[in-house]
């Protein structure tokens, strides 16, 4: 079982709340909800979660209640234009709960009318379309599926509890319910799988007729099951040569099927992009609530602890298992390059001057110009943009970029 009770490291206390105050009044936020829950951990996942248990939950439940109200008196009754659960398993939330919460956030916090509402959910934990329809008169607007794959023994491989026969119900049980903006997240780069199958994937995801499809690399990160397998047998990974055409092609595939790539893991219908996480590339002020949820009001970045005593002991006013960050200048360019470059948009050189001092054309003068003769980059309308190309090596781009 998860860990859910022990002592945590203990960084300085704040001296004050004042500083954010100032910095978020007559700002709008975009609110993060973590539901640190799930029927079971998948292989590839590092995100924290637990296993559900309802003595567990309802102790998150409870102090989640009590976090809600705090932020609205240091902060002041701010504007939420976003809201969204994000897990673990929201969808595994009795909707009764997840109602409370919703009304806490509008009694404590001005939701604006219009505000995209995202609840992720995962196929095994749906359960009937009057609970999708359960769903839309809460207020949720915006559905976030977790398929990953339509292939069985890929689900398998990476240890989700759902087949696909079960995903595509879900799908189905929600537009029957009248949700009108839907995404899918799938994992590409899996164990054994070959270009033509992820292509074949994404034509099969595209017939479904989702407003917004997401797509990432698989990532084997450190204390996963699959890298503790990784060290004891041959996961026949595609090599990079094989990963960079899944994700050229499979962009290409997806434009040409009417789904614009906007940021590098991101695809939508015209009209769908996402609203919260666009906020996050945009670099705006969020707010995230619930265990290891992280927030940054201003320069000031914090995480809450991500186990249920420390958590509950920074709601009552015990921050030692919090961390806390001040975002120097070179911190928050640093971040205005790493995600710019991961949007359509690109880097806007003239707001990367300001705030360096320095023009970073010049002094990467001739590591831009390979890049463009190696068509990684482009560059118009005063904005650095990677290419298709650059997207798939990222990394290596923007850490040249951004060298001291």
């Amino acid at each position: 079982m998860a860990r859910i009770f022990g002592e945590s490291p203990a960084p300085q206390r704040p001296q004050t709340s004042a500083p954010v105050q100032r910095e978020c009044a007559d700002k709008k936020l975009l609110l993060y909800v973590h539901v640190p829950f799930c029927r079971s951990k998948c292989r590839y996942c590092s995100f924290h979660s637990q296993a559900f248990d309802s003595a567990a939950y309802a102790w998150y439940l409870q102090t989640l209640q009590r976090e809600i109200p705090l932020w609205a008196e240091r902060l002041g009754r701010v504007r939420l234009d976003t809201v969204y659960f994000g897990g673990g398993t929201p969808s595994l939330m009795p909707l009764a709960d997840l109602d409370d919460v919703l009304g806490l956030l509008r009694d404590n916090f001005w939701l604006e009318p219009e505000a995209e509402i995202t609840l992720e959910a995962n196929p095994e934990s749906t359960q009937d379309v009057s609970w999708f329809r359960g769903l839309l008169s809460l207020g949720v607007n915006r559905l976030s599926l977790g398929v990953q794959s339509l292939a069985d023994e890929d689900l398998v491989r990476l240890g989700r509890p759902h087949t696909a026969r079960m995903a595509v119900e879900a799908y189905g049980m929600a537009r029957q319910a009248g949700f009108g903006n839907i995404s899918l997240d799938f994992i590409w780069g899996l164990p054994r799988q070959k270009l033509k199958h992820w292509l074949d994937q994404l034509k099969t995801a595209a017939k479904l007729g989702a407003e917004h499809l997401s797509c990432y690399g698989l990532s084997i990160e450190e204390g996963t099951e699959l890298h503790r397998m990784s060290a004891e047998v041959d996961l026949q990974l595609a090599g990079e040569q094989e990963q960079s055409k899944m994700f050229v092609y499979g962009a290409e595939l997806l434009e040409s099927l009417g789904y614009l790539q906007y940021e590098i893991s991101n695809f939508a219908r015209m009209g769908y992009r996402a609203v919260h996480n666009s906020g996050y590339w945009e670099g705006r002020d969020y707010l995230g609530l619930g265990p290891s949820a992280v927030s940054t009001l201003g320069r000031r970045r914090f995480t809450n602890p991500a186990y249920l005593d420390a958590y509950d002991a920074a709601v009552r006013g015990d921050f030692a298992g919090m961390d806390f960050e001040e975002l120097s200048d070179q911190d928050r360019l640093v971040e205005l390059v790493m995600l710019s470059l991961r949007t359509s948009q690109g880097l806007e050189l003239a707001r990367h001057r300001k705030l360096a001092g320095f023009d970073l054309m010049k002094r990467h003068e001739r590591l831009i110009q390979a890049l463009v003769q190696n068509r990684l980059v482009r560059i118009n309308r005063g904005r650095l943009r990677l290419t298709k190309e650059g997207m798939a090596v990222s990394n290596v781009i923007i850490s040249r970029l951004t060298e001291a």
